[in-house]
């Protein structure tokens, strides 16, 4: 901006040093597309960053999962944690717990 004052006002021998804005009075219609712009922005931030959350979960599950069939009693204590968990809820949930080893059976057939 001081360039563009400088170049107008050399033929005049005036020398722009600085050029400082104090006020800026912008059309209401500017300030709603401007509002729209940064809320947008803040709504794609807000994406991105839930995705890498979910990526980050997903490993971390994949991780898991894993670890777990390295183990067949990690299997079944994970199992009777889950049914602890049911179980502890007031609810009217009702579980039928069936052997890891009739499931094994099933997945071996087909």
């Amino acid at each position: 901006m001081t360039q563009i004052l400088d170049v107008a006002t050399d033929p005049w021998g005036v020398k722009v040093v600085s050029v400082e804005v104090k006020d800026v009075v912008l059309p209401k219609n500017m300030q709603r597309a401007m509002g729209s712009q940064a809320e947008a922005e803040r709504e794609r931030r807000a994406k991105v960053i839930s995705a890498e959350g979910e990526l980050q979960a997903s490993k971390s599950l994949l991780m898991a999962a894993e670890e777990m069939t390295r183990n067949p009693a990690t299997m079944q204590l994970r199992y009777l944690q889950t049914l602890t968990q049911i179980s502890s809820e007031k609810n009217s949930t009702i579980v039928f717990p069936l052997p890891l080893e009739l499931m094994s059976l099933v997945n071996g057939l087909q």
